[in-house]
């Protein structure tokens, strides 16, 4: 639901998204407040908080802390995967025509990933600023003429369903779902829960 939500919110930006790219993309202002979001939103941040957390609950013991960890690492193998294929399968230029790798946002999907998990473990109270730090992410985006607003639509929205996918409560039963290797055989989905 939230990907078919995405990609109509998406297709309904197409039209404008060279004067949106455009307009956010010439003011010196907005380059001085959205400087940050492109280190922020990068693979390597998102990615090292992740680990970083899941490393963090192991060696203090706190499980409440590795599980968080274990969510944000298994959301970030699941937002980059996938964005990384629709990258490869639709290859659009990006608004600068730097590289063929525009749709979807990486940085949109991966702090929105983020995002979704802190919210999902700590509700509301994390979720706010964490939402607001994807949403930082996604403009800074559209200001250094990296994306366009559809790429980012996208990417938020397959950070939000990839947050989601990884853990989920279902009535009492929590169930996490997410890739796995298999040796010798590549690689599937792993489910586990608790009754």
């Amino acid at each position: 639901m939230v990907l078919g939500a995405g990609g109509a919110a998406s297709l309904a930006a197409y039209p404008w998204d060279s004067r949106l790219t455009e307009s956010l993309s010439t003011s010196s202002t907005l380059d001085m407040v959205l400087e940050a979001g492109d280190v922020g939103g990068g693979a390597v941040v998102q990615t090292g908080f992740a680990v970083g957390t899941y490393l963090a609950g192991r060696l203090s013991h706190k499980e409440s802390i590795r599980s968080l960890g274990s969510d944000l690492v298994r959301s970030q193998i699941v937002a980059q995967t996938v964005t990384h294929a629709l990258k490869l399968a639709t290859q659009r230029t990006r608004p600068d025509g730097s590289a063929d790798s525009s749709f979807p946002s990486g940085h949109a999907a991966a702090t929105f990933a983020t995002a979704t998990v802190l919210t999902r473990h700590y509700g509301w109270k994390a979720g706010v600023p964490a939402y607001s730090f994807a949403a930082y992410v996604a403009a800074s985006r559209l200001q250094e003429n990296k994306h366009f607003a559809s790429d980012v639509i996208f990417g938020a929205a397959l950070g939000v369903a990839a947050g989601r996918s990884v853990t989920f409560e279902w009535g009492p039963t929590t169930l996490a779902i997410g890739p796995t290797a298999v040796p010798g055989r590549g690689f599937g989905v792993a489910v586990s829960g608790s009754f």
